[in-house]
């Protein structure tokens, strides 16, 4: 059974309600209509009932038994409305604003679903931008307690591999983050590890990747990364951290024990922590198109409940291995 199947076995033991609320990507139909025959989530979809059954009508979709939820229409709706406006009024939202936030983006009702308790959890991105998927997170759902930033980061799978945690990875933050501090890049660090442990049940053996190892070069760009080490180690005992290090010595045992050999993480590196946006991004996607790797994010990390991201190029398989993560998220 590959790693994502156990995902979606483990998504099934403890059913979880999850909102998708692109209905008019007919991806996001097909996906739906997996996860509940599967059993993999409980599905909500947002959006007007004949348009979304007209759209899987012409494709043949099954959406028997997908609750569908139109903003229009809905008895929530006016709650839904109230409530964000008191959630938003002291930074200047009217209810106006609410109600429109709410019929036309669809994201901002899935939000309120999710934060009214009445989901679990969110999907979106398969056809809108990052920051149109999380902005409503952030506003209404917000982050969890005691967790210093929202991050993101994407599960890899590789096929044939004998590095990390038999070829699975998490890569981080490759997906929100953009230039991060030394403080900000040790708690990616701390919260990727967490994500790897509830995700994987594994121990998350975490690299601060630079394009030095062990002081091999000096740069400001590397001074970032050392001093994000060492916060992370003081800060985060409870896991095994260590850097810089670059790829190869993150990953590879016999670079390692050239270039790291008093290092226990160098060579058994399984959560990738890249210095910036720039590096994780270009990082996840050469794996995932050269390497035939399974991509799945990005997955954010530190919001009080799971919102979860998707690039705009996935697939039906992408947006249903998202969804049992999100639910595995949720059953924490």
């Amino acid at each position: 059974m590959s790693f994502i199947e156990e995902i979606k076995e483990r998504a099934k033991k403890n059913i979880k309600t999850i909102v998708l609320p692109e209905s008019m990507d007919i991806r996001v139909l097909k996906a739906a209509s997996i996860c509940q025959k599967e059993n993999i989530a409980k599905i909500i979809l947002i959006g007007k009932e004949d348009e979304i059954n007209t759209l899987s009508s012409k494709e043949n979709i099954d959406l028997n038994n997908i609750e569908i939820i139109n903003p229009f229409t809905s008895n929530l709706t006016n709650k839904l409305i109230n409530d964000l406006y008191e959630l938003r009024k002291e930074k200047g939202l009217t209810i106006e604003e609410a109600q429109k936030l709410l019929l036309e983006d669809y994201m901002y009702y899935a939000c309120m679903l999710v934060h009214n308790n009445l989901a679990d959890g969110a999907v979106s991105g398969a056809c809108h931008s990052t920051a149109n998927t999380l902005r409503p997170a952030l506003q209404i759902i917000k982050t969890e307690p005691n967790c210093e930033l929202v991050s993101a980061f994407f599960l890899m799978i590789v096929p044939n591999c004998e590095y990390g945690y038999n070829g699975t990875f998490i890569f981080s933050d490759a997906g929100l983050e953009q230039n991060p501090t030394p403080d900000r890049l040790a708690a990616i660090a701390a919260s990727s590890a967490k994500s790897f442990k509830l995700l994987t049940g594994a121990e998350p053996i975490t690299a601060m990747l630079s394009h030095s190892t062990m002081g091999s070069a000096k740069h400001s760009d590397v001074d970032k990364v050392v001093e994000a080490t060492k916060i992370a180690k003081e800060k985060y005992p409870e896991y095994l951290i260590d850097g810089e290090l670059q790829l190869d010595a993150a990953i590879v045992p016999e670079v390692a024990q050239m270039k790291a050999p008093n290092s226990k993480v160098a060579g058994h590196a399984n959560v990738l922590i890249f210095p910036d946006l720039d590096a994780g991004n270009i990082g996840y996607k050469l794996v995932e198109r050269l390497a035939k790797a399974e991509s799945y994010g990005p997955i954010t990390q530190g919001i009080k409940k799971p919102v979860n991201d998707l690039s705009r190029g996935c697939s039906v398989d992408d947006i249903v291995g998202v969804v049992a993560i999100t639910s595995i998220q949720a059953q924490k």
